[in-house]
């Protein structure tokens, strides 16, 4: 998932006072009014983004001159970063002290204040081609994206409270039917989920 520049805590992106505008997923951040264009082929060196506040990390990227920017949800639960103050920088995807052009898309993987940053990042799951991907672990978030959009999907509570899978990004995928493996023919699918921190039964 690619969201730029501004980017946040919930599954739907909401505005907040920054300097750098909320845009949508997709879509790349484009130079400040105030400022002017880098130079065709201006090189600088890439920053150190990691440990900082993510939007603390884009107010450096922009001030050095790299104002493509994008983030991701390090833990590859498909979250988008709405509110950038309340991620912190686990990577980056060009080594602090390499020197690109300042034309170069800086992504960088987050995860909220008060998590760990996994050892590496968590990559969300590729897109289904033709046989039913393993999404046992991955947010049910996650696996929706990975399927055709046209799929019918049903989401149920593993622990059998019933209860309302509201903000898929913060439940994980317990099991699924088709298994994995089948062949995806359109057919309906299922998935039995918990919330993050809950175990599977």
């Amino acid at each position: 998932m690619t969201t730029l520049v501004a980017c946040g805590g919930a599954d739907t992106a909401s505005s907040k006072p920054s300097r750098a505008p909320t845009l949508s997923p997709g879509t790349l951040a484009p130079a400040s009014p105030s400022t002017s264009a880098p130079a065709a082929g201006e090189k600088k060196a890439v920053p150190t983004f990691v440990g900082m506040g993510l939007q603390s990390a884009q107010d450096k990227a922009q001030a050095a001159g790299f104002t493509i920017l994008t983030s991701h949800d390090a833990l590859g639960r498909g979250r988008l970063q709405a509110f950038d103050r309340n991620w912190k920088v686990c990577s980056q995807s060009v080594a602090a002290g390499t020197t690109v052009a300042t034309t170069t898309m800086l992504d960088l993987g987050a995860v909220k204040t008060g998590e760990s940053c996994p050892a590496k990042d968590e990559q969300a799951p590729a897109k289904a081609r033709g046989t039913m991907p393993d999404f046992r672990g991955k947010s049910v978030k996650a696996a929706r994206a990975a399927l055709d959009p046209g799929t019918s999907v049903e989401v149920r509570d593993a622990d059998g409270s019933d209860r309302f899978v509201f903000l898929a990004s913060n439940w994980q995928v317990c099991s699924q039917t088709p298994a994995a493996g089948t062949k995806l023919t359109g057919q309906p699918v299922t998935f039995k989920a918990v919330k993050f921190g809950e175990s599977c039964p």
